[in-house]
């Protein structure tokens, strides 16, 4: 019987060898111009939120709102310059004249570039683009979304909990939304000892816009 498992002959190792070697060289290519053109933009606010509301909905009209606000307070915006809640992003922060930033990532579906953004950067991996999320980011405000925005929340609780970024402002938009969710943290996580007391502390729900702006505001300037 044959086995499961076939070992690749001598020929198919060269041919995997070769393509990883030239993924390498994408992926530095990647980060070198995410960091050249992002380099030059400024201080900026992260947005984050689902690809799948529509203009018109509260959601993309509160996110339009707080972008506009952002800009009034010296911040461009970076979102990943799709649809939805990155388009109000992006839409809130060009209309205000700000920097408004897309970094578009190319996936099967959802996923087209909106016309808001003034400077897109396309990327192939998710890592790539996630770093310069975080990188050049002077807080982060999460919409409701689905499992990409859960994902770019607990990393940046990660991160920071671990010390490997300095901490920033975190702010959840939508307290009904996330309700569920922070009462399984502190009933669950909290209890069960998975996380301390105070990690409770690196983020806050806002729902109010102009509350949202004043937490980044009020966070820089204490320091």
């Amino acid at each position: 019987m044959a086995p499961i498992f076939e070992e690749p002959v001598n020929g198919q190792i060269e041919k995997l060898f070769i393509e990883d070697s030239w993924r390498v060289f994408r992926i530095i290519s990647e980060f070198v111009e995410g960091f050249e053109e992002l380099s030059q933009v400024g201080n900026c606010i992260t947005m984050f939120g689902s690809a799948r509301v529509k203009e018109g909905d509260e959601e993309y009209e509160r996110a339009r709102e707080i972008a506009r606000l952002c800009v009034e307070a010296g911040y461009g915006v970076i979102t990943g310059g799709g649809p939805g809640i990155m388009e109000a992003g992006n839409r809130g922060a060009h209309e205000s004249d700000g920097a408004s930033v897309g970094l578009n990532i190319e996936i099967p579906f959802e996923q087209h570039a909106n016309p808001y953004a003034t400077l897109k950067i396309e990327f192939r991996y998710f890592f790539i683009r996630k770093v310069m999320f975080v990188k050049y980011a002077k807080a982060f405000i999460i919409l409701p979304g689905g499992f990409g925005t859960m994902d770019e929340l607990f990393e940046s609780l990660t991160l920071i909990q671990t010390e490997k970024i300095k901490r920033f402002p975190v702010i959840l938009v939508g307290k009904e939304y996330w309700s569920g969710l922070i009462d399984w943290i502190k009933n669950v996580m909290l209890k069960e000892g998975k996380i301390s007391p105070e990690d409770l502390s690196l983020f806050i729900v806002e729902d109010d816009p102009r509350k949202v702006v004043q937490t980044i505001v009020d966070f820089y300037q204490s320091k």
